[in-house]
């Protein structure tokens, strides 16, 4: 299972995660931030858990892009 985290309340919108996971990430029209798609969100974090162990790569990808360090990707 992968577990990827946004603390979305810190994005200042670089796009890196949309461009390293595309699948997993777009930026929002309404507020220029980052949206951690089928997420649920508690308390300012967007968490998704995945049994398709083939995003893990491109979320690793995103998590090291991000010049903020907001997303968490693991695997369990």
């Amino acid at each position: 299972m992968v577990i990827v985290t946004l603390q979305r309340d810190k994005c200042i919108g670089c796009n890196y995660c949309v461009e390293m996971a595309p699948a997993q990430f777009q930026m929002s029209k309404k507020d220029g931030k980052s949206v951690l798609l089928h997420s649920t969100e508690k308390k300012g974090f967007f968490t998704i858990k995945s049994h398709d162990d083939s995003i893990y790569e491109e979320c690793v990808q995103a998590q090291k892009a991000c010049p903020v360090k907001i997303i968490s990707t693991k695997k369990i």
